[in-house]
């Protein structure tokens, strides 16, 4: 009798597992991009990556936004700024007659981008918070929106390809640089890079018309497109 009763709990007890385990096998599946079947990243939350000393050597920052074309004057959106790694070059850049603007969902990046901007006496950074569906930058007013290693993690890619478009003036440019995904060498997880053919089918939906691929970065992207 007292080894049917431990064989039924442990019946029992393998049954209640099975059931957790199921649950959290069905848990919602990771969210994907409806056009190319791109799983969705998760969002950047450590300050302390988006700085890492390391960036320098594998993103070369200030070759990319030359490699861009930035110049004095323009106005420039940084689209998913983070912890302002882009946003204060960009400035310096664009100098006191330019202006970027430096949007971002989560309120604690945008403070290190405000310090920043303080320390460094950079007068030309306005910060803009928005929703994952809004970059809410003013209308028809963005000489160009760089979007640097953000757009593989917009939750709602499709949505804020519209916002970013409508901010754009005629003829304004949106450039994403994005870790290479054609090459499996790079030590970054799949779901942080793009190929130029995801992207190009997915922003080419949302009304943007396809410029160039510019070489020249260690391991990017830098894809471009117009209003």
């Amino acid at each position: 009798m007292k080894r049917t009763r431990l064989l039924l709990l442990a019946a029992l007890l393998s049954l209640a597992s099975l059931y957790v385990g199921l649950r959290v096998a069905s848990g919602p599946p990771p969210a994907r991009h409806p056009l190319t079947g791109r799983q969705i990243a998760s969002i950047a939350t450590d300050a302390s990556w988006l700085d890492r000393a390391a960036r320098q050597r594998e993103e070369a920052p200030e070759q990319a936004l030359a490699l861009i074309g930035l110049h004095p004057g323009m106005i420039v959106a940084d689209v998913g700024a983070g912890s302002g790694y882009m946003t204060t070059r960009i400035a310096r850049i664009v100098g006191p007659a330019g202006k970027v603007y430096a949007n971002d969902i989560q309120p604690a990046m945008l403070h290190i981008v405000q310090d920043k901007a303080r320390t460094e006496h950079l007068a030309n950074i306005e910060l803009v918070l928005g929703t994952d569906v809004d970059a809410r930058l003013p209308a028809d007013a963005i000489d160009l929106a760089l979007l640097v290693d953000a757009y593989h993690e917009f939750r709602h890619p499709q949505e804020m390809l519209r916002s970013v478009r409508r901010s754009l003036k005629t003829g304004g440019q949106l450039v994403l640089v994005e870790y290479r995904k054609e090459d499996a060498s790079i030590p970054i997880a799949p779901t942080h890079r793009m190929s130029v053919a995801d992207a190009r089918t997915e922003v080419e939906a949302e009304g943007f018309t396809f410029d160039r691929v510019v070489p020249g970065l260690p391991r990017q992207h830098i894809i471009m497109f117009r209003k």
